[in-house]
C-alpha cells in the first residue's frame, strides 16, 4: 500500500498539537519550539504533495479511500485537485509565520501559578486548526468534510475568547467580556450555518445514496442519478448558506470584525487568511460540482450579494478608527471579489478567484502581522494614537506600506493578478457587475493610503517616540511574505499551471463556456 501522504499532512499537526499540550507547564519555550518544528515538518510534507501533484493528470490525485461508517455509506476519502493543493500549501506555509509572530502572545501574565498553561494551549490549538483545515481541503467525502467544517470551530472559539489582544486589555475593563462576545458570536453564526448544512447533507444522502463526491458526480454525469430541480435548489441553499457564513458574505459577515478585532494578530490571520478560505473553497468543490443547475439559478442573487460585500466592506473600512477592524472590513470586500469570480462562471473569473484566495492569504498575513507588531509596541489599536512612525521605525513602516499596497492590489504584487483575472472574467459575462466591482479598487486605495498616512507620516507623536524597529524574529516573519508577494506578482505561472486544469473541470461540471468577445468586422 502506498504511503498515505495526504493523511500524514493532517495527522502530523494533530499529533503535534497533542504533544505540545502535554509539555510541562514550566517548559513554555520548549512548547513553542515543538509547535514551530511540527509546523515546519508539515510544510515539508505539503511541499512533497505539491511536487507530486500533476496539473495535467487526474482530477483528484494522491487519493485515499477506506471504509469508516459502512452502515451509513460514510468513507474516509481524500484527494486533492489543483484548487485544494494550492490552499493546502498556503495553509502549511502560513502556520509557521503565525507561530513565530505569536511567540510571546500567550506567555502567562501570572507566572506564579505553575499549573497555568496558556502557552501550551495556544500553540496546540493553532496546530489543531491547521490539521482540520488541511484535511478539509483534502476530504472528498461530504460527511467527512462536514465533520471537519464544524470541528474547527471549537479550537477557534478558544483562540478568540481565551487569548485576546493584550493591547486592548490594557485600556478597557470590559476586554474580557468583549472577547467572550466575539467568540460566542463567531461560534453561533457558524454553528447555525453548520446545522443548516447538516440538514442538506442528510438530504443529499437521501437522494444520492452516497456521501462520496466522486460517486455522486459520476452518477450525475452518466444520468443514473436524477435530482428534481426543486430538491437540488434547496440542497444548494443549505450548503451555500453555511459556506457564505464562513466566507463571510454580506449580510452574514458581522461576526468577522468582532472576531478579528478581539483576537491577537496571529489568530486574526488564522481566521481570515486560512479558516475563512474553507468557505470559498467549498463553494467551488461542493456547490458547483454537486448542484450545477442550482448554482446557475442562484448566480444573479449571489453576484448581487458579492457586489454589496465589495462596496460595503470597503466603505466601512474607510471609516474605521481601529486598525484591526479596518483590515477585517477590507477582507470582507476581498471575499466579495472571490465569490464574484467564482459565480461569474468563467474560467478567468474562477482562476482569478482561486489565485485571490492564495494571494489574499499572503497579503493579509503580511499586513495584519506587521500591524500586530505595531500595536504591541504602542499598546493601542486606534489609528489616532499613531503618527510619524516611519521616522522612528522605518523598516516597520516600510513593510507595513508593502502589505498595504498588496491589499489594494498594486500592479507588481501578487493580489493584482488575481483581481485583474476576476474582473476580466466578470466583465466578459456581466459587464455591469464588473463596473460596480471596480469601485472597490478605488475605495481600497483610499482606506489603505489614509491608514498609512495617519499612522506612519507626519510629526512624531510623543507616544511613539523611541518605538523599536522590527527585530530579527519579526523580520523572519515578514520578509518571506513580502518576497512571495513580489515573486507571485511578476511570475504567477507556477500557481496558474496548478489551478487552471481544476477550473476547467469545474466549468465542465456547470456546463459553461467562456463567452466569446464581440469584435466588429473590419470594413
Amino acid at each position: 500500500m502506498s504511503f498515505p501522504l495526504l493523511t500524514a499532512t493532517a495527522a502530523l499537526p494533530a499529533i503535534g498539537a497533542i504533544a505540545t499540550a502535554a509539555v510541562p507547564a514550566q517548559r513554555r519555550t520548549a512548547a513553542k519550539w515543538l509547535a514551530l518544528l511540527v509546523s515546519l515538518a508539515t510544510l515539508v510534507l505539503a511541499a512533497i504533495v505539491l511536487v507530486r501533484f500533476e496539473p495535467g493528470g487526474a482530477r483528484y490525485q494522491l487519493t485515499e479511500s477506506h471504509a469508516w461508517i459502512a452502515d451509513f455509506g460514510v468513507r474516509y476519502e481524500l484527494g486533492v485537485d489543483g484548487i485544494g493543493v494550492a490552499l493546502l500549501a498556503l495553509t502549511a506555509l502560513l502556520i509557521p509565520f503565525v507561530i513565530l509572530a505569536g511567540w510571546h502572545d500567550a506567555d502567562p501574565l501570572e507566572t506564579h501559578n505553575s499549573r497555568w498553561r496558556p502557552t501550551q494551549g495556544f500553540f496546540a490549538l493553532i496546530l489543531m486548526v491547521e490539521a482540520m483545515v488541511i484535511l478539509s481541503f483534502e476530504a472528498t467525502d461530504v460527511f467527512l468534510f462536514y465533520i471537519l467544517f464544524e470541528a474547527m470551530l471549537i479550537p477557534m472559539y478558544f483562540l478568540i475568547g481565551g487569548f485576546g489582544d493584550r493591547a486592548h486589555a490594557g485600556t478597557d475593563e470590559n476586554a474580557a467580556a468583549q472577547r467572550s462576545y466575539a467568540a460566542v458570536k463567531f461560534l453561533l453564526y457558524n454553528l447555525v450555518g453548520g446545522l443548516i448544512m447538516l440538514a442538506a447533507v442528510i438530504g443529499l444522502y437521501a437522494v444520492a445514496g452516497s456521501f462520496s463526491l466522486s460517486e455522486i458526480a459520476e452518477a450525475r454525469a452518466n444520468g443514473s442519478l436524477e435530482m428534481a430541480t426543486s430538491t437540488e435548489r434547496w440542497l444548494f441553499l443549505g450548503f451555500f448558506f453555511a459556506f457564505a457564513v464562513k466566507a463571510p458574505l454580506w449580510p452574514l459577515h458581522t461576526w468577522l470584525p468582532n472576531a478579528m478585532g478581539e483576537a491577537t494578530a496571529p489568530v486574526a490571520v488564522l481566521i481570515t487568511a486560512i479558516v475563512d478560505k474553507v468557505g470559498t473553497f467549498a463553494m467551488l468543490r461542493f456547490c458547483l460540482q454537486l448542484f450545477p443547475e442550482a448554482s446557475k439559478w442562484a448566480t444573479p442573487v449571489v453576484l448581487a450579494l458579492a457586489l454589496v460585500s465589495i462596496v460595503y466592506g470597503a466603505l466601512l473600512a474607510v471609516g474605521q478608527r481601529d486598525i484591526k477592524r479596518l483590515i477585517a472590513y477590507a477582507s470582507i470586500s476581498h471575499f466579495g471579489f472571490i465569490i464574484l469570480g467564482i459565480f461569474a462562471m468563467t474560467s478567468q473569473g474562477q482562476s482569478g478567484a482561486t489565485l485571490y484566495m492564495v494571494n489574499h492569504g499572503i497579503s493579509t498575513a503580511a499586513l495584519m502581522l506587521v500591524a500586530g507588531f505595531l500595536i504591541t509596541r504602542r499598546g493601542s489599536r486606534l489609528i489616532a494614537d499613531y503618527g510619524g512612525v516611519q521616522k522612528v521605525a522605518p523598516i516597520l513602516a516600510g513593510t507595513f506600506l508593502v502589505g498595504g499596497l498588496a491589499t489594494l492590489s498594486l500592479p507588481g504584487l501578487a493580489p493584482f493578478v488575481s483581481e485583474f483575472l476576476v474582473l476580466v472574467g466578470v466583465f466578459s459575462a456581466y459587464p455591469v457587475a464588473g463596473i460596480i466591482a471596480t469601485t472597490g479598487i478605488v475605495l481600497a486605495a483610499l482606506y489603505v493610503l489614509v491608514l498609512y498616512q495617519r499612522t506612519m507620516t507626519g510629526p512624531v507623536k510623543a507616544t511613539v517616540q523611541g518605538m523599536a524597529d522590527l527585530r530579527v524574529r519579526e523580520l523572519v516573519v515578514v520578509v518571506p511574505l513580502i518576497a512571495l508577494l513580489l515573486f507571485l506578482g511578476v511570475f504567477p505561472k507556477p500557481l496558474t499551471e496548478i489551478v487552471d486544469p481544476a477550473v476547467q473541470h469545474t466549468m465542465s461540471d456547470v456546463q459553461k463556456q467562456d463567452p466569446q468577445p464581440e469584435v466588429e468586422a473590419a470594413q
